[in-house]
């Protein structure tokens, strides 16, 4: 893990009197005592707990209600991915980022499954982990470019649809415009800037899709777009 210097501006929607609040799940304790230490002089983020494995992870996201999660996706007792999909159902509004050594598409595929907002992995600088916690607790999705490409071959692979496009009927039309340029890679500002409306419209915009599609996370549309052939990918 990189340290250095971040900028002092803190996420949109968190204030410096209401920092984010971040649990730290991860067994490799030289790794995760690190991160930690640097995450807790970063301007806007506060650590409120760590843990060793899933299941004390889980316990601890019970008991705290961090706003953002750092999990391993390999752990004792209960994997990471194990874990998210624990955590969603007990905290739905904890964002949850898979930090990990691993870059297997199935781990990511899994990962976004499961309900995870982000996917980094562990030789990301702390400015990057930093900003990625900012980001995710803003409600946007967050992916290195290394694994952004193996997300898209999964999805091109992708045979039987788990949904079908029959819940799209419940968006409206502005609702399906949002949800295609966020499957396009757009962030909440570029689908702002392409429709001509608010970035705080495009948050309720992408709000409302998530709940009609009962989704737990923009990845997790992205990959209901393409299987629901809403977009098509090159």
């Amino acid at each position: 893990m990189a340290s250095g210097n971040s900028p002092a501006a803190t996420g949109p929607g968190h204030p410096v009197s209401e920092p984010v609040r971040v649990v730290v799940v991860d067994d490799q304790e030289l790794f995760r005592r690190g991160l930690t230490m640097l995450l807790g002089i970063e301007p806007g983020i506060e650590v409120v707990g760590e843990a060793s494995n899933g299941v004390d992870g889980v316990a601890l996201v019970v008991s705290s209600a961090p706003d953002v999660v750092l999990l391993d996706v390999r752990m004792p007792k209960q994997s990471g991915i194990e874990a998210c999909v624990a955590i969603k159902e007990a905290v739905p509004t904890t964002k949850i980022i898979m930090l990990t050594m691993s870059d297997d598409e199935a781990d990511l595929y899994e990962a976004v499954k499961s309900g995870a907002s982000g996917y980094l992995l562990k030789d990301s600088s702390i400015e990057e982990v930093a900003q990625g916690i900012r980001v995710v607790a803003d409600g946007q999705s967050l992916i290195s470019p290394s694994m952004a490409a193996k997300l898209i071959d999964e999805f091109k692979t992708m045979s039987k649809p788990e949904r079908t496009a029959g819940p799209a009927l419940k968006l409206t039309e502005r609702e399906l415009e949002v949800l295609r340029l966020v499957a396009k890679g757009l962030s909440n500002r570029d689908v702002a800037g392409e429709l001509a409306i608010s970035e705080n419209t495009v948050k309720n915009h992408v709000r409302n899709i998530l709940e009609k599609l009962q989704l737990h996370s923009r990845m997790e549309a992205v990959m209901y777009a393409v299987r629901a052939k809403l977009v098509e990918l090159d």
